[in-house]
């Protein structure tokens, strides 16, 4: 079976551009991803000011090609009345998915906001909207960097799923067992709704590490040391990042996740490349 022919599919995550080349690259990735019949897009999200507005902007240019477009929706630093203009306006142009997260508090901003968790953010949508919204929320099959225990993470998951989530989609992560682990534990309390493997496609090890330090995703030591001892060799760490990657999503889905969520960087290419690996 297929990725596409999984219960969910395949979806692929953006980011706005802030350059015109960049809107214009994000348009020729976006048709050459369209061609696989993703079930959604997704646009990531800046709380505030510019960021919030290229939000709007990207989403209303990527789902131009009729795939359905899910804006990211973060509380930390939004005021309800924030939050209620952008659902309102979501609804008002015919978006009915949206991917509900904390988020990180911008540097400079004072306050928190009236929201402080991505559970009371599902809640309030649900309070305002109703069902009009299909709802992902974040998974961390490591556990979010900032939770300090595994358990305690995992209590945070089911309340955001109980709050009206509809699905899930994960940190992107490099060993199948965490993910097989995190959605037993999470069936296991009562988790009904789908948990999506997030997928990040290795071409550059140094932004690589970069952000999973951030993030807390792990790279698994082996892959650390296979991909340091290639250098600047850019060749050999996209070609080995392929097998790694494709290996890793033929493994889940053989295993039953139900689709899967693939973190472009706004690039067709490494990802095509792993679909096209996978039987």
């Amino acid at each position: 079976m297929s990725a596409q022919e999984h219960p969910l599919g395949i979806s692929f995550e953006f980011f706005p551009p802030n350059t015109d080349a960049g809107r214009e690259k994000l348009l020729h990735t976006r048709d050459a991803l369209a061609e696989r019949n993703p079930r959604f897009f997704s646009v990531t999200y800046g709380a505030g000011g510019s960021t919030q507005a290229r939000t709007i902007h990207t989403v209303n240019s990527v789902r131009e090609c009729g795939i359905n477009t899910a804006p990211h929706l973060s509380c930390i630093g939004s005021e309800k009345a924030q939050l209620r203009d952008l659902l309102n306006q979501y609804r008002d142009n015919g978006i009915n998915s949206l991917v509900a997260l904390r988020g990180d508090l911008p540097s400079g901003m004072g306050g928190i906001g009236e929201l402080r968790y991505a559970n009371e953010l599902v809640e309030f949508i649900r309070a305002e909207t109703g069902d009009h919204f299909e709802i992902a929320v974040a998974a961390y099959p490591e556990a979010h960097p900032q939770a300090p225990s595994f358990e305690h993470d995992l209590q945070n998951f089911v309340r955001k799923v109980q709050a009206g989530a509809n699905l899930a989609i994960t940190q992107y992560f490099f060993s199948a067992d965490a993910y097989f682990h995190f959605v037993e534990r999470a069936q296991a309390l009562g988790v009904e709704a789908p948990i999506v493997p997030g997928i990040m496609p290795i071409t550059n090890y140094t932004k690589l590490a970069r952000f999973s330090d951030a993030c807390g995703a792990d790279i698994p030591r082996w892959i650390r040391k296979q991909l340091e001892a290639y250098g600047d060799d850019i060749e050999s760490i996209q070609a080995f990042g392929e097998e790694v990657v494709s290996n890793l999503c033929q493994r889940l889905l053989e295993g039953g996740a139900p689709g899967l969520h693939f973190y472009t960087l706004n690039q067709a290419t490494p990802t095509l490349k792993v679909l096209d690996n996978l039987k």
